[in-house]
């Protein structure tokens, strides 16, 4: 009678493709992703599941960065995979069906379809096994449904147009742009030219569709499956070169948790912006300043330095070091480009020691590593350093102000490392001596000069 109901339940299942080694349960990937979510690596969200590097980076790759499957835990209606693994020990204790139903807390029914509709049957004869009763449980649950890109075909190919359709002028005169390399897989080319395309958004296409077509609820879809159809291998909808189209040239999605979880061991508790004193908010007491780097081509660089209440500006000259483009670069080995952690700390020392102790209290930069010997520099002028906020650069609204302002002499795109100390300091005396609204149409070096009387009254040291 057994024999003849696993029968018949095999008669209404389509075939399945014998799996080998099962792989692992979807508990565990369900797991992975979660590590994922919080931001660790694919090797390190692998390792923490129990699975090699290898396997985790291939998940990832796959599933284009994003989870392919729901991170809510299954429902208790269905057996678990530790409620399958103790079914197949009492079962070949041969403790009976209402028993082994018992012990678990479920029906009898329940365990009697499991014994008979995921039995293992490899070399003719059935055997209860837990790994792959919960493989053909997991093949059996999933609901294949084609992507509607595949299956509306005047919905694909509005949506490729607006992704990778040309650049026209107005009287529809194609402009072809440059030369773009080969589009390399994983990511797009670094400082390379770019393939020029319409390059609507997803979220632009999904709500241009409702303008479009008002009455045609065909044509419509979320932006969400849009980013599915070019990120997942295997939809088959959308190319997958299109996400070269995209403005980020992405081929991964990128976790949002894992981009802010950098490494900044650098920064600690003591030294974030929410500990910097009350006066270097308001802007009324001098001496506070906003600090950041400017960057241009071939790994050059120049640091900006800006006082919060006169607007007055420092410029930082970052030489390169004695070896740079003559020898290979050495893994965790000095930063020969001119501002790494010691060079940096060098450089902002010398610049700053020039002032009274009284106009050099406290220095916020961002995030960046090149700041990380502040506890140095901090003790060797006596400035305090904060770090902002990651992604908050609203944190140092005064440096921000001024590194678009230098823009004018540095654009983006140049090699800053042509320009010496001299020609540094000559466009840091053309801004200071620019009047400025926000002063009153006082020039920062005006209100600077007002602020030094008070900085060296008797009895304050200074560092001339």
């Amino acid at each position: 009678m057994l024999r003849r109901q696993a029968d018949a339940d095999r008669a209404v299942r389509q075939p399945m493709r014998s799996p080998g080694r099962p792989p692992p349960r979807r508990e565990v990937e369900r797991a992975f992703w979660v590590q994922i979510a919080d931001g660790l690596t694919s090797e390190d969200a692998a390792v923490a599941v129990g699975v090699s590097a290898p396997v985790g980076t291939r998940w990832f790759r796959h599933a284009g960065g994003m989870p392919p499957l729901d991170l809510a835990p299954a429902a208790g209606r269905y057996l678990c995979f530790a409620e399958r693994e103790e079914i197949a020990l009492l079962h070949v204790q041969n403790v009976g069906v209402r028993e082994i139903a018992r012990r678990l807390g479920r029906d009898p029914g329940t365990v009697s379809r499991e014994l008979r509709r995921n039995a293992a049957t490899r070399a003719g004869e059935v055997e209860y096994r837990a790994s792959v009763a919960q493989w053909k449980a997991e093949s059996a649950a999933k609901r294949p449904k084609q992507a509607k890109l595949v299956t509306n075909t005047a919905l694909r190919d509005y949506v490729q147009q607006r992704l990778e359709g040309s650049v026209s002028l107005p009287d529809r005169t194609v402009v072809q742009g440059p030369d773009a390399p080969r589009w390399k897989g994983r990511n797009k080319p670094h400082r390379e030219d770019r393939r020029w395309v319409t390059g609507w958004s997803p979220e632009q296409i999904s709500h241009r569709l409702k303008v479009d077509f008002p009455d045609d609820g065909a044509m419509r879809i979320s932006h969400e499956a849009i980013y599915q159809s070019l990120f997942i291998q295997g939809r088959g909808a959308l190319k997958r070169e299109l996400v070269t189209c995209l403005r980020t040239g992405r081929a991964l999605r990128k976790p949002r948790r894992r981009s802010r979880n950098k490494p900044q061991g650098h920064v600690t508790d003591d030294v974030v912006i929410s500990e910097r004193p009350a006066e270097a908010a308001d802007r009324a007491v001098p001496g506070h300043w906003e600090g950041d780097l400017i960057i241009g081509t071939h790994q050059s660089a120049i640091g900006t330095l800006v006082e919060r209440k006169s607007r007055s500006v420092l410029l930082v000259h970052l030489p390169r070091l004695a070896g740079y483009g003559q020898q290979p670069r050495v893994k965790n080995g000095p930063a020969l480009a001119g501002h790494g952690a010691t060079a940096m700390a060098d450089a902002l020392t010398r610049a700053i020691t020039d002032l009274p102790q009284q106009l050099r209290k406290t220095l916020t930069w961002d995030r960046g590593k090149e700041l990380a010997e502040h506890a140095r520099f901090a003790f060797e002028t006596g400035t305090t350093v904060f770090f902002a906020d990651p992604h908050s650069p609203w944190q140092r609204p005064t440096n921000e102000n001024t590194n678009g302002l230098l823009r004018q002499y540095f654009p983006k795109g140049t090699d800053l490392s042509r320009w010496g100390a001299d020609d540094l300091a000559a466009v840091a005396y053309t801004l200071n001596n620019r009047p400025r609204k926000v002063l009153n149409w006082k020039t920062p070096a005006e209100v600077f000069t007002e602020q030094l009387p008070s900085a060296q009254e008797p009895g304050v040291a200074t560092t001339d």
